[in-house]
């Protein structure tokens, strides 16, 4: 477990273990040549306590992405997880002496659980399922947007294994007149004028019977920087929800007011086909952000790769959406003109990407632009064209990368 001390030791800039700056190899593995030439700069890859070296975005708070090369397996390693803040306070948690308050003026019977009675006194439940910020991608946007520069790392895929979040509700009474269910972190921010980081999500979705309260990833213990003790999971819906250091959850009779809900992560209303609607925190021009959209990233070959002329190539790579399941992943190597269906992998679950693969036989001499798109089972594919918002969610346009052969 990573103590307040170890914490403040690594984020201070002095404990953070660094693997080279950009230029020669060490750049590629940096992000995509179209993020901002300052965020490419500024970017390093360097190690957390206990991670593999990460892209470093921001040291405080800590925002570190994964590597491309790390999102080739199945499940997400717990060591190469990508680390999303939004404020610098982040204390070691002692599990011993953890408590889960929940409370709130939609409940009959407040409660306060420990770690060992949320393991013992609730089912336990694995989902496998994607954990994406809402905000990967961002630094593709063109023209670019203000935020955390992210290139296609800032997400996962793991198995959550906890209590289900109705159980826990069920337990403390919760009653019809809950609107919301508000959560709350042990992280806290060092200014005082920043206001804390505090969600929402609607009653609803607080009962569907893939909401948990995560005590395990991958089989093992949370990560210290993905949310040690307890994490909120919620399948299929951006990782802003996801919150992290779980300490206090409230049902609510009314919407939320908070600055994490009232003023960010929302994007303009009616632009995306959102089939998850959080319409209680709906306004007249915006909507929160809520579940992902169908998107496909190719991880094999890399941009810029080179071949020889007639040589076999497999292109690889992966497949997600919000839970209704991805059924199709098309690819083409002329960049757009024809298309040819790629063998998907082992479906995993719903909420889980899926893995595909394509072999071209022999590859001529030239350029040649590999793309990927999507398709799940609600007939949703991915756009062609970036579907601009102020800031800079959603981004799934077809994924390309250029390759020569000679």
């Amino acid at each position: 477990m990573t103590t307040r001390r170890a914490f403040l030791a690594s984020t201070s800039g002095l404990a953070l273990a660094g693997f080279g700056a950009p230029g020669g190899a060490v750049a590629r593995s940096l992000g995509p040549d179209a993020l901002p030439a300052g965020a490419l700069g500024a970017s390093e890859l360097a190690a957390l306590p206990g991670k593999v070296p990460l892209i470093k975005k921001t040291w405080r708070p800590p925002n570190f992405e994964t590597p491309i090369a790390s999102l080739r397996e199945a499940f997400t390693p717990n060591d190469a997880f990508f680390v999303r803040y939004h404020i610098a306070g982040v204390p070691g948690v002692d599990a011993r002496a953890w408590r889960l308050e929940v409370g709130g003026d939609a409940l009959d019977r407040p409660q306060t659980f420990t770690l060992a009675q949320l393991r013992s006194e609730f089912e336990p439940v694995e989902i496998a399922a994607v954990c994406q910020c809402s905000g990967n991608r961002r630094g593709l946007f063109d023209p670019h947007v203000p935020g955390v520069q992210w290139g296609y790392g800032a997400m996962g895929n793991a198995r959550w294994k906890g209590a289900r979040l109705r159980e826990v509700l069920a337990r403390a009474g919760v009653t019809r007149g809950a609107v919301e269910i508000v959560v709350d972190g042990a992280d806290g921010a060092v200014l005082e004028a920043t206001p804390d980081f505090v969600k929402s999500i609607p009653a609803w979705k607080a009962m569907d019977e893939n909401t948990l309260l995560a005590y395990e990833m991958n089989g093992e213990p949370l990560p210290h920087w993905n949310g040690f003790p307890v994490r909120l999971v919620v399948p299929g819906w951006t990782a802003t929800y996801w919150m992290k250091h779980l300490t206090s959850i409230r049902a609510s009779s009314t919407p939320f007011e908070g600055f994490w809900m009232a003023k960010a992560y929302r994007i303009p209303k009616g632009v995306f086909p959102t089939v998850d609607r959080f319409l209680s925190q709906e306004a007249e021009a915006s909507t929160p952000i809520t579940e992902m959209v169908v998107n496909s990233l190719i991880l094999a070959p890399g941009d810029a790769d080179r071949f020889r002329a007639g040589q076999t190539v497999e292109m690889s790579g992966i497949a997600w959406d919000a839970g209704a399941g991805i059924v199709s992943v098309d690819i083409s190597v002329d960049g757009g003109r024809s298309w040819r269906a790629a063998e998907l992998g082992p479906d995993l679950g719903r909420f889980a990407w899926r893995q595909w693969r394509h072999l071209i036989p022999s590859l001529r001499t030239g350029t040649h632009t590999f793309v990927a798109r999507a398709t799940n089972r609600q007939g949703m594919s991915q756009t062609q064209a970036l579907v601009a918002n102020p800031a800079g969610y959603h981004h799934n346009v077809l994924h390309r990368v250029t390759v020569q052969a000679g």
